[in-house]
């Protein structure tokens, strides 16, 4: 019999800011002047145990459960990180007063009536795991498919669906990916379409499960005069009724917990979680805006201590996700499906990240310091990985002996320099030229450039540069380090990537020129993308210039405007893309397409 996992038994402006835009970084309504354009928390047993330990939240949770007379599931059930003998199987109690620590029990069949048992056992919901439970479920065979279900006093949970790894030779591997899920920017029907498919082998998820923002947020005019305007992305969250709980930013475990109950309460997620086995990581909202190592852009000194808050936000992260975690601090693992594909799951976020490039800081009264800029870019000590975890990856690389090595990381890798006319006017419209007035040039420069003026040459002449430093773009030195590993191992690389709202596919090249891998970035799940920012743009127009614009050719396809998910196909031969898009996030009713496919073949690092 398997025991549970006990959450609490753990061992220790511009451009990122010219381009992460205003309307997320002081959580308004978009004002398009930055938005993404175009193991170091040493924590020990004994703070785990504290940060675990009821709060506020688990009065708020029983006073909520008074009116119960039994227990519920009121948060459905989940499973994940399937190895090929076990799987995580999660679920959360709500209990009553008269049950503050309800018995469950639990099991595992090979068939959906519940009857032909594999393995089966019982553990306590507590309060200081904010009633969530892990099972660490095994004595299973490769490649199967299972049913699992709780039970408590009587009162069962939903039947859930899972499945193991495979072992041994394998033909195809299918997975669905998602990033960036916004609960008041609309309807989860991404999840819906992905929970409906029976092809899927496992869910992957890059970040931003969460947000952390609050309803509204108080801005301060020029005058010194504040106002309160609603929060990023929620200006639909009240006709919908997706406000979000609590309604302030979250910064504690409390809220952090209350938070993820309310997004696990959509019956959408719901579904996704009970169909397919997930694996997941985390990026920045599930602690807060442009987070890393020792500080974020959205944590403030009067937020309280930073580490309290990034302890406290991988606490409930753990809790609610069906992750199996032995350190707090690390979703760094790996996965084997079969002979066919290596799946490494990275954290480009927290545990190494160094803080990002400003360009705001190169901006003078002379204009763009590109001298110093280039220098801190090119800096060989500026990590993002860290160095422990860019070991992990490099043994993991060359120890692993399947045709596919496929990185499930957060923040795009490719190379995205763009004319830095472009960027620099998002931060001060008299620097540069918006996207429309340079599309209008490069046009004039192809068809009369004649009749250029010197100052529209000049404009032309200015050289790319990258357009999000909070991206591998910021942190040069450390994707070269990447993109070494992969080259040393011979693979055949594939970048899974999230986080920026739009749809992107990239070849990756190293400084050599070399081909390295490809990597196909999701769309976001609700968050806004381009389409938000760049409204006088016709999306399709956009999209079809952006891959002129980019520096070195490498950019192959970009949807900026629509929301969806990812299927990423994997055989002894290729690796399929297909990017699936939903119609309508602010309607209850959808349909979906495929939008994009995209093929890279076995020894060719390119997209064919």
């Amino acid at each position: 019999m398997t025991q549970p996992v006990d959450h609490n038994d753990q061992t220790s402006p511009p451009l990122h800011n010219l381009i992460k835009n205003t309307s997320e970084q002081n959580h308004t309504q978009p004002a398009f002047t930055r938005r993404r354009f175009i193991h170091g928390l040493g924590a020990s047993a004994a703070a785990l145990g504290l940060a675990a330990c009821g709060d506020d939240n688990t009065k708020w949770q029983l006073d909520n459960a008074n009116h119960q007379d039994t227990v519920t599931f009121t948060h459905g059930v989940a499973s994940g990180d399937p190895l090929q003998d076990r799987i995580i199987l999660w679920t959360r109690v709500l209990p009553t007063a008269n049950q503050p620590n309800p018995k469950v029990q639990w099991v595992i069949a090979n068939d959906e009536a519940m009857t032909d048992i594999v393995n089966q056992g019982e553990a306590t919901a507590k309060a200081a795991n904010d009633f969530t439970l892990k099972v660490d479920a095994d004595q299973l065979s490769p490649n199967r498919q299972y049913y699992y279900q709780f039970e408590s006093n009587g009162v069962k949970s939903r039947i859930g669906k899972t499945k193991t790894l495979p072992a041994d030779n394998v033909e195809q591997v299918k997975l669905a990916v998602f990033s960036c899920a916004n609960y008041p920017a609309g309807y989860f029907h991404a999840y819906a379409d992905a929970a409906k498919r029976s092809d899927i082998d496992v869910c992957i998820h890059l970040g931003d499960y969460i947000y952390e923002y609050g309803r509204s947020v108080l801005v301060t005019a020029d005058k010194g005069l504040s106002e309160e305007k609603v929060a990023y992305a929620s200006a639909n969250a009240a006709a919908l009724g997706r406000e979000v709980d609590p309604a302030e930013e979250i910064t504690k475990i409390g809220d952090y917990r209350r938070r993820y109950a309310q997004y696990r309460s959509d019956t959408d997620l719901q579904d996704l979680h009970a169909n397919h086995p997930m694996i997941a990581v985390w990026d920045d909202h599930e602690f807060t805006n442009d987070a890393y190592m020792k500080g974020a852009e959205n944590h403030q000194q009067d937020e309280g201590d930073w580490e309290a808050r990034k302890l406290a936000a991988m606490t409930a992260y753990h809790e609610w996700l069906p992750t199996r975690n032995t350190l707090l601090n690390n979703v760094t693992r790996s996965f084997d499906f079969g002979n066919l594909l290596s799946l490494h799951m990275l954290d480009t976020r927290i545990i190494g990240r160094e803080k990002q490039l400003d360009y705001a800081n190169y901006v003078t009264t002379d204009g763009f310091n590109g001298i110093d800029f280039f220098v801190d870019l090119s800096n060989r000590d500026r990590q993002l990985l860290g160095l422990n975890q860019q070991n992990w990856l490099a043994m993991q690389l060359q120890n692993s002996t399947a045709t596919w090595q496929v990185l499930g990381q957060q923040i795009l890798m490719g190379k995205m320099w763009i004319p830095s006319p472009i960027l620099l006017n998002f931060s001060n419209p008299a620097t540069g030229v918006d996207v429309a007035t340079y599309m209008t040039l490069m046009a004039k420069q192809q068809q009369a450039p004649d009749m250029l003026t010197d100052t529209e040459k000049s404009i032309l002449a200015q050289p790319s540069i990258p357009y999000n430093l909070d991206a591998w773009d910021g942190y040069a030195v450390a994707r070269e380090n990447v993109f070494g590993l992969a080259k040393a191992a011979n693979a055949n690389l594939v970048v899974l990537a999230g986080d920026t709202h739009n749809a992107w596919a990239n070849d990756l090249q190293d400084q050599s020129g070399d081909a390295v891998g490809v990597e196909f970035a999701t769309s976001s799940v609700t968050s806004p993308g381009f389409e938000e920012y760049l409204a006088d743009i016709p999306p399709e127009q956009f999209a079809a210039v952006l891959p002129t614009l980019v520096q070195g050719g490498t950019l192959k396809y970009t949807n900026s405007s629509e929301r969806g998910y990812m299927v990423v196909t994997a055989t002894p031969s290729d690796c399929t893309s297909e990017w699936v898009f939903v119609s309508d996030i602010l309607k209850p009713t959808y349909s979906s397409r495929v939008g994009k496919t995209l093929c890279v073949k076995v020894g060719e690092n390119k997209i064919a």
